[in-house]
């Protein structure tokens, strides 16, 4: 059976890695390929797959478009209003899922099991969407967004307060205070100057979602006294989920996430 990521650019996805580890782990004879499709031309390349094809991963700038690429949209999906992931049967697409969501849940569980009464987001985008969720999901029933550009985050604020709990979402510039348990950061490592860092700094759980460049300026202010979770991890989460719908089998997290490790110090000691 074939797999895929998509997306554009494509070139740095760790995606096919973990997917490859997974599949060699538990002896299945499966490729996964990482694939260049911008917006425009995802409609066309899913409806030409053959019946070899099994699952898609999607990456910016798809997630919102393959919304509307198959008959079933799971319901976390259609809350985020983003599918990372595309099931297929007979080279059609059946299913449009998101594993970001339940990754990032499983990626902040892994590591703290405290609870989560609010929390911070930092970003107004996609991935700001699905970590609030993930937010809302782990207990928190208020979400602050910090945007560099507020008034452009009305889609990500409406999806966190479509969450079932109903919690209450509010949007602030990026200077404003950081409030609650977790901090997530789905912003650039240049927007985190020393100022950012340390309004963070006595937040107990600091979720960077980035896995590039590493650390981030906010990964490397988190001592022991406090919890990182990192992009990878968020990654592998996700990954494994799809993993998971895709074959069917139990995923092998372990050796995933030992892929991607290897992966990323090779990538760092090469420059």
């Amino acid at each position: 059976m074939r797999c895929a990521v998509l997306g554009d650019p494509i070139a740095h996805s760790l995606s096919p890695v973990l997917h490859r580890a997974g599949y060699a782990a538990l002896g299945l004879d499966w490729t996964y390929d990482a694939l260049r499709v911008g917006e425009d031309a995802l409609a066309e390349v899913v409806a030409g797959l053959g019946a070899e094809w099994r699952g898609l991963s999607l990456t910016m700038p798809l997630k919102r478009r393959a919304l509307a690429l198959a008959p079933t949209v799971s319901d976390r999906a259609r809350l985020t209003g983003a599918a990372n992931t595309l099931l297929l049967e007979g080279g059609s697409a059946v299913l449009a899922d998101n594993t970001d969501l339940p990754g990032a849940v499983a990626a902040v569980r892994e590591r703290y099991d405290g609870p989560v009464r609010a929390g911070t987001v930092l970003g107004g985008g996609a991935t700001a969407a699905s970590t609030g969720l993930a937010l809302c999901d782990l207990g928190a029933t208020s979400v602050r967004l910090l945007a560099r550009a507020p008034e452009r985050a009305a889609d990500t604020v409406a999806a966190i307060a479509a969450h079932p709990s109903r919690p209450r979402v509010e949007v602030l510039p990026l200077d404003a205070e950081v409030v609650g348990e977790v901090v997530v950061s789905t912003v650039p490592a240049a927007a985190q100057d020393e100022r950012l860092v340390a309004r963070c700094a006595d937040v107990p759980v600091v979720f960077e979602v980035r896995y590039e460049p590493w650390p981030t300026p906010l990964a490397a202010s988190v001592g022991s006294d406090r919890v990182l979770v990192g992009g990878l991890d968020l990654l592998v989460h996700q990954a494994v989920l799809q993993f998971e719908l895709f074959t069917g089998a139990v995923a092998p997290l372990a050796a995933m996430r030992a892929a991607g490790e290897s992966e990323l110090a090779r990538r760092r000691a090469t420059g």
